[in-house]
């Protein structure tokens, strides 16, 4: 699938969507510094993808930066709420917390980006 996709990309096709489902299949491959660049050029393409931000905050996290992740998602819950897409908001929330919790613990102070 990966194949099909990037033979798109090479054709000339690319958009928000494309380079979403890219981004996801490389985070599935465990490719996470491709993942992050095609995510970042699907929030590029339409700045408010939620599904988008709340990928790329995943991402930074298997990345181990959690601070541009807590600041991504951070910036993804205000998008998902502005544009209203609650759920997303509410995923994006429950990640923030669950990270700031995490770091709270390991450092004994909040998270700060």
């Amino acid at each position: 699938m990966r194949q099909v996709l990037e033979k798109l990309l090479q054709d000339g096709k690319d958009d928000a969507l494309l380079r979403f489902t890219l981004g996801s299949i490389c985070l599935q491959e465990a490719d996470f510094d491709t993942a992050l660049a095609h995510v970042e050029r699907a929030i590029a393409f339409d700045p408010d993808y939620s599904a988008a931000w709340k990928l790329r905050g995943a991402i930074l996290l298997k990345l181990g930066r959690h601070q541009e992740a807590i600041q991504v998602w951070r910036e993804g819950r205000t998008v998902a709420e502005r544009k209203g897409d609650l759920q997303a908001a509410k995923e994006i929330g429950v990640f923030l917390k669950r990270l700031e919790r995490q770091c709270l613990a390991a450092n004994g102070n909040e998270c700060q980006p």
